[in-house]
């Protein structure tokens, strides 16, 4: 990891830079790391970047949820006495900051989603791969992304291990079922938070139809495409992702 974990009280997370914070949560299987290129353009434009390591693997089974995490944010925000901050979520971490913005929306003065659940997703597929086949969880990997050449052998063995740990698995098969329970369809009307939506072309986990919804849903949203690009458009086009959202955050003026 290229930058150092703090940990405080119950919390370990990432902080980079100065400025309204932009807190980036990570998507199920995602890392810390899938953020480098966003942590390193935002911290040198005016912008305080935290990454709440979300405690996925940790939390009882009862409470292995997307509203659970969400309250684990709010914690966290409180802890860190932020006054508003800017949720950025790729995947589940998507999700869980649609949640978080639903519930305390005062603290929250602009949403990013990316590759988001909350409406739809199909997650790793019909069925996770058996443990111990490695070249099915490869292949699963690369159909992330639309170049299967991001999924490295670090991310992939990353996966293996978590399919072949029987808690980390009982523990991501509970937070995807609960992700595809907390349908969000109906709270999203409601929610006037500005909304910059972010999403690939070429997504196959949640399709483009889905972040056409979000944008159709959202009161005050702003959709943009990045072309050739699946589910993780922050580490496939990180350079585009930035600055489709800086000059979408110097638009609104956050």
């Amino acid at each position: 990891m290229k930058h150092e974990l703090k940990k405080e009280d119950k919390f370990s997370y990432i902080e980079v830079g100065e400025g309204i914070p932009i807190i980036i949560l990570h998507g199920l299987m995602g890392g810390l790391s899938n953020f480098d290129g966003v942590t390193d353009f935002f911290s040198d434009k005016g912008y305080k970047v935290v990454i709440p390591e979300l405690p996925i693997y940790s939390m009882s089974l009862l409470k292995t949820n997307v509203k659970t995490l969400a309250e684990y944010l709010h914690d966290f925000i409180e802890f860190k006495n932020y006054d508003e901050v800017i949720v950025l979520g790729n995947s589940l971490g998507g999700h869980i900051g649609l949640l978080h913005t639903k519930l305390f929306p005062e603290k929250v003065r602009a949403l990013v989603i990316t590759g988001s659940s909350g409406l739809y997703e199909s997650a790793m597929g019909s069925s996770y791969p058996r443990r111990g086949d490695y070249e099915v969880i490869k292949k699963k990997a690369e159909a992330v992304f639309y170049d299967p050449k991001i999924a490295t052998k670090e991310i992939v063995d990353e996966v293996f291990e978590t399919i072949n740990d029987r808690n980390k698995l009982i523990k991501t098969l509970s937070i995807a079922k609960s992700a595809i329970r907390h349908n969000m369809g109906k709270d999203l009307p409601k929610m006037m938070t500005p909304t910059c939506i972010i999403w690939g072309k070429n997504d196959t986990v949640t399709p483009p139809e889905v972040a056409v919804e979000f944008n159709d849903k959202l009161p005050d949203s702003d959709l943009f495409w990045i072309d050739k690009c699946g589910h993780a458009a922050m580490m496939e086009h990180p350079d585009e992702f930035n600055q489709v959202l800086y000059s979408w955050l110097r638009d609104r003026k956050i």
